[in-house]
């Protein structure tokens, strides 16, 4: 057994008694996350091939970066469309607890791991001053949730072109996008709070039968939170690189209305 008058944790960045690989994890967040800010950064000034297939009129389908396009409801807007609806999905993520975790561990090292020395030493105050910004998580949430509503409209639309119902792999890769982003919402840690996890006793609350039945299945989603935070974040990229690539020619999508 280690000796235990000797700290398992030292100060300097990454300095610790531990054996094993435990940079692996903080490193593949650091790659994972910082090569989809990159994309989403590109994709969302890019203010063009959002919508696939070209060359038709009203396309079904829409990037879900670019989703809902409220350029059609706000007349003269010039820049990207993507502008008018990304700090949503960026404000609800970078709030998230399991998101916090990963980018203090991945990109601040704050700390890197367990009994691993971080770059500001000692002197730990919590998610106060700077990071108190972290405490709008629970009013992203509630714009979350419309998202997720105009996600599932996108879904009809995108089974639907010019009055005919039909179904192409966009079809399939924008309703994956859409259930694994409510997966990743209904979920959420704030989410299971709020409909029933702020209660001492359900038997005394206002419809407590139901909003129990809601925490439990809440609660079982949010064992896998984490998990629907990278299925999502890896989905609505995929779901953008397709339906870019349809808009671009660069590959026909294949589907029941023969359009391409």
């Amino acid at each position: 057994m280690p000796d235990a008058a000797v700290p398992l944790k030292t100060k300097g960045l990454g300095q610790t008694r531990r054996t094993d690989a435990w940079w692996t994890q903080p490193a593949a967040i650091f790659v994972a996350l910082v090569a989809f800010i990159i994309y989403a950064t590109w994709a969302a000034f890019q203010n063009g091939h959002y919508r696939a297939p070209a060359g038709v009129e009203d396309p079904p389908y829409i990037s879900p970066f670019y989703a809902p396009d409220l350029t059609t409801i706000i007349p003269g807007w010039t820049w990207s469309p993507a502008f008018l609806i990304l700090w949503i999905p960026a404000g609800f993520r970078l709030t998230c607890y399991f998101c916090r975790r990963c980018y203090y561990r991945g990109l601040l090292a704050d700390p890197p791991g367990c009994a691993v020395g971080e770059p500001r030493g000692t002197g730990y105050r919590g998610e106060t001053g700077f990071w108190a910004f972290n405490n709008l998580h629970r009013y992203f949430l509630y714009f979350a949730l419309i998202l997720v509503c105009f996600h599932w409209i996108d879904v009809w639309h995108a089974l639907h072109w010019q009055g005919r119902l039909g179904i192409g792999v966009g079809s399939v890769v924008i309703a994956a996008d859409a259930f694994c982003l409510t997966m990743y919402v209904f979920s959420c840690h704030a989410l299971r709070h709020l409909v029933g996890g702020n209660l001492d006793a359900f038997s005394t609350a206002p419809a407590g039968s139901l909003r129990l039945s809601l925490w439990r299945f809440i609660t079982r989603l949010n064992e896998h939170h984490g998990l629907w935070f990278w299925i999502s974040l890896f989905m609505v990229g995929l779901a953008d690189v397709y339906v870019r690539c349809v808009s671009m020619g660069l590959i026909r999508d294949l589907n029941t209305w023969g359009i391409g």
